[in-house]
């Protein structure tokens, strides 16, 4: 069975050799690329941002470690200035006593005095020179120590501004980090929001439909203004008789046949009248 599986492999190798010859590694690499990738694609964001917060708070016990190196050779610093301090002063007093020994040397006298005590020229000279000799091997170690107290201090001042730039890079980190999950949680409202698809096909018709009554009755409105009156109403003058012959007439100056005709009634009558008064008085 193993024999088996390996010849299959093998032979997919070969396959995949003979059709892609030299460039295999080429596709195989890509092809591992897109699938790194597609992964990281399908990790959520909420989930990078807990990843990067934690990784934040990881820098925490490397920051305290280099805080603690840089007090514990502040210490050291310190006490090395103490040390150089010490020593440059002990330097002066003996640097002062030699050229006192020199000087009174200088002077040609064979006995000494100091503090009570006589010594004799060649004494004061041994003792001149044993000072003298003390003297270079202290100034040396001055020097040196100098010269590391200068090296370190310089060493603690880069470990101050390394740690400073630790500090102000871990504090950016949050401030992304923060505004990154802000950014992040407006992106959730807004999908969410966009989820929201309101069937607003109801609220159509029933808008069209006011309208239409709202129409109708404007309509119904402006057709009453134009009768003059509405339905119903209580007729408080009477009828006008709209004669089109007596507007025409009127509006000519001119005089209906129904004036003419009730003249002519009028001097009928005043005729008949006059009649019979003249009968009556012939009678």
């Amino acid at each position: 069975m193993v024999t088996k599986i390996v010849g299959i492999v093998a032979g997919g190798a070969l396959l995949v050799a003979i059709l892609f010859g030299t460039a295999v590694p080429s596709y195989v690499s890509t092809a591992a690329s897109r699938m790194q990738e597609s992964v990281k694609d399908s990790v959520p964001v909420t989930f990078e941002l807990d990843r990067a917060r934690k990784m934040i708070q990881d820098l925490t016990p490397e920051i305290r470690r280099n805080m603690h190196l840089i007090a514990k050779e502040e210490v050291e610093v310190e006490r090395l200035q103490s040390r150089v301090a010490d020593l440059e002063q002990n330097l002066a007093s003996n640097k002062a006593d030699i050229v006192r020994l020199k000087n009174d040397l200088d002077g040609g006298n064979t006995h000494f005095t100091y503090a009570g005590h006589q010594y004799t020229r060649g004494a004061v000279q041994t003792d001149l020179a044993g000072r003298f000799e003390r003297f270079k091997t202290q100034d040396a170690t001055r020097v040196k120590m100098e010269s590391i107290l200068r090296a370190r201090e310089h060493g603690l001042e880069a470990a101050r501004a390394k740690l400073d730039g630790m500090l102000t890079a871990r504090r950016q980190l949050e401030v992304d980090v923060e505004n990154l999950e802000a950014r992040q949680k407006m992106v959730e409202v807004a999908q969410t929001s966009s989820k929201f698809a309101f069937d607003d096909s109801q609220l159509s018709k029933t808008k069209r439909l006011v309208d239409e009554i709202r129409t109708r009755i404007d309509v119904a409105e402006r057709m009453v203004d134009v009768n003059g009156e509405l339905s119903g109403e209580i007729q408080l003058d009477e009828p006008v008789d709209n004669d089109i012959s007596k507007e025409v007439a009127s509006y000519f100056g001119m005089e209906s046949d129904h004036e003419e005709e009730t003249l002519v009634d009028i001097d009928t009558k005043a005729s008949e009248a006059l009649s019979r008064r003249i009968d009556l008085s012939l009678n």
